[in-house]
């Protein structure tokens, strides 16, 4: 497990994002267009998928399905429904990790389990994340962190 796997002890956002993207070393400055960031960043559920890469490298589709359903309902992730869940996993699934993956921000593969994990853009995007004010997603970017077994 790398150091930017799990969130830094003090649980300080700001270090966690500048070590993340201090480790990784980040595409050509001319990917950061606004188009392309904008793009991106556009719907709270790729910026969702985005943080939740500072807790983990990689995750399931299922997981990252559950875990923003229970974010969307303000719920634990034990009471999501499966209909529910499997709504989210298909708009994710047809939507909006396509999109990043054109992106190259995520890297998706298919298999036994669906998995996502950062692709070669994330840190810069991450980085566009922090300078913008990333508090205003700050519920949002500390749900994406967290363990379930933490609430």
């Amino acid at each position: 497990m790398s150091d930017y796997e799990q969130p830094g002890e003090r649980g300080n956002v700001q270090c966690d994002v500048d070590e993340f993207i201090r480790q990784v070393n980040p595409p050509p400055r001319d990917v950061l267009d606004m188009e392309f960031v904008y793009e991106a960043l556009a719907h709270s559920r790729r910026r969702y998928l985005i943080y939740s890469l500072l807790s983990s490298t990689r995750w399931s589709l299922d997981d990252l399905a559950t875990k923003l359903v229970a974010w969307e309902r303000d719920s634990s992730e034990a009471e999501v429904a499966p209909l529910h869940r499997d709504e989210m996993y298909v708009s994710l699934f047809h939507v909006h990790i396509p999109k990043l993956v054109e992106l190259d921000i995520l890297a998706f593969e298919a298999g036994d389990e669906e998995v996502i994990r950062a692709a070669e853009n994330v840190p810069q995007v991450l980085a566009v994340l922090e300078g913008a004010g990333a508090s205003l997603d700050a519920a949002q970017e500390l749900h994406a962190r967290q363990d379930d077994s933490e609430e």
